[in-house]
């Protein structure tokens, strides 16, 4: 342990063997219970934060009160095995927040870096979480799924066993997701529908038009065309420019085991996606 007693509260509870980094604040109360948690430099711990396991917390992150991080997995297959917690650099891990311990032996739970998992959210065993995440209030992830980079989920929003969450996609507040939902789409509600593309966060993350235009026309050929799956995914890699967009998002659909969310059913389209779709057939 590096000799940072200045930003370690005396009431702080921290096990013998735990390896804490430069510039960490522990605040009061805060309890590293394991000796095999790491803590890396310029880490917050606030009060009542709780951490437990073979736990790493990346550079610059906070764990804020009541977040209990790195505890025995609620998976009743679990025996014992040795498992692991990773959080990333610069992420806010929000009050009261459960990041569970993995199941089966070396297995890990990963949550990327920069991620944002607000209040009450839930992670449970076995998921990967990419970078830039954001998970809204009471967000909850069951075992085995996995959120690819930028994906944003609404609060109070559960997502099933062995899902998936593509990268960009924005999963609205209060619905339920039971399938995959394909990279770079916006959708919500119980039963769940798809509003299109993610128009808005896409430019906000500097997608040009050309990158929206032709991830547009992979989804019409998915969602709106009436084709099995597997002739839309054959016209898409006919039809479409395969920019490296359109290959992930023809990678994601191929690989899906679960299924992907509402294939068959129909779409509500967003307010704002008519007047995307005239920007993409004349551009400005």
């Amino acid at each position: 342990m590096h000799q940072n007693s200045q930003h370690i509260h005396s009431t702080a509870i921290i096990a013998q063997g735990a390896k804490i980094g430069r510039n960490v604040t522990i605040e009061p109360y805060a309890i590293i219970h394991s000796p095999h948690v790491i803590i890396e430099d310029n880490v917050t711990i606030k009060s009542h934060a709780y951490i437990d396991g073979h736990t790493t917390i990346g550079e610059g992150t906070t764990i804020y009160p009541g977040a209990c991080i790195g505890t025995k997995t609620q998976d009743l297959k679990f025996k014992g095995e040795k498992t692991y917690v990773k959080i990333g650099k610069h992420c806010d891990i929000r009050e009261c927040v459960t990041i569970n311990s993995s199941c089966q032996e070396n297995s890990i739970v990963e949550v990327g870096d920069h991620c944002l998992i607000m209040a009450y959210c839930h992670i449970a065993h076995n998921c990967v979480v990419g970078n830039r995440v954001i998970m809204s209030n009471n967000a909850t992830l069951a075992g085995h799924v996995i959120v690819e980079d930028c994906a944003i989920i609404g609060g109070m929003t559960p997502i099933h066993q062995f899902v998936r969450v593509g990268r960009y996609a924005m999963v609205g507040g209060m619905s339920r997701v039971t399938h995959d939902i394909p990279p770079y789409t916006i959708g919500a509600g119980i039963p769940y529908k798809f509003g299109g593309l993610n128009i808005v966060g896409l430019k906000r993350h500097g997608f040009n038009l050309d990158v929206r235009r032709e991830l547009s026309k992979a989804y019409k050929f998915l969602y709106r065309s009436h084709l099995h799956i597997e002739d839309a995914l054959k016209r898409i890699e006919n039809e479409v420019i395969l920019l490296p967009e359109v290959t992930h998002f023809l990678e994601f659909c191929r690989s899906t085991k679960r299924g992907l969310m509402c294939l068959q059913g129909t779409e509500e389209e967003l307010p704002q996606q008519e007047e995307e779709e005239a920007e993409l057939v004349t551009p400005r």
